[in-house]
């Protein structure tokens, strides 16, 4: 795997400098006739796989709870969010070859970027075949930083998910997202406004997953200063192993 992205150190520090990091995540759909349908959503950057930042909460949940943390065994310029398996960005992944885009607009620096790539989805506690090649692609994004003999995927995912509130938690364990209320879950552990406390709990596991998106092309474009407006493109060349960064016309 290459060195750190070229483009990685400025936006992350565009990053620290704003007061949302929200971003808009946009993948493929089909409709009923199969035609491809666009699908945009508002999702939280989670940091960078696998190295989040972790709320003091979270840290001790870990602890109490007999999780512990990994090593810093790995870094990656892999943008990192999490969401609900049964929402319908996985299987809109699923069936367009993992495409997706990312754009932030960062209004504090007065720069937007845009992540394009493909996003992998992890999580699964049954631990399946499409687990499996999710993991494998991730790797192709990771780097080694250290001793990476005690370094656990369950472990990472979990510490995702302790990275949440509880009541956040617990929304993992809501009626099916996007169903009509009619429809009252036949699952009497589906349910709103409850609390996760068990890290390990098998409802909310079992819906929670975390997407790591790995970039193939990243766009900045700069508007801080509108007389002298600025482009920028990284494109990744993976014969080469490595990035390739062109000017562009704003």
């Amino acid at each position: 795997m290459a060195d750190q992205a070229p483009w990685r150190s400025l936006f992350e520090s565009h990053l620290n400098q704003s007061s949302s990091t929200s971003f808009t995540l946009s993948t493929v759909g089909y409709d009923s006739q199969n035609k491809p349908v666009p699908r945009s959503r508002t999702c939280e950057f989670r940091g960078f796989w696998p190295n989040p930042k972790l709320h003091e909460s979270a840290v001790k949940a870990l602890e109490d709870q007999g999780v512990g943390q990994n090593p810093a065994a790995y870094e990656s310029d892999m943008l990192s969010l999490t969401t609900d398996v049964r929402m319908g960005k996985t299987d809109q992944l699923n069936s367009s070859a993992n495409v997706v885009e990312g754009m932030f607009w960062l209004a504090d620096v007065g720069n937007q970027w845009r992540i394009r790539g493909q996003a992998f989805v992890i999580g699964n506690p049954k631990g399946e075949k499409l687990e499996k090649e999710a993991r494998k692609e991730i790797e192709k994004g990771m780097r080694e930083s250290g001793d990476v003999s005690e370094w656990s995927w369950e472990r990472e995912v979990t510490t995702y998910f302790a990275n949440h509130s509880p009541a956040m938690r617990g929304s993992f364990k809501n009626p099916p997202p996007g169903t009509p209320r009619s429809q009252v879950p036949v699952d009497p552990n589906l349910k709103l406004n409850q609390k996760g406390d068990d890290l390990q709990d098998p409802v909310a596991r079992g819906n929670f997953r975390v997407a790591v998106i790995r970039p193939e092309e990243v766009e900045r474009l700069d508007l801080s200063d509108l007389q002298n407006v600025r482009r920028v493109k990284w494109t990744f060349v993976p014969a080469d192993n490595k990035w390739v960064e062109t000017d562009l016309w704003p």
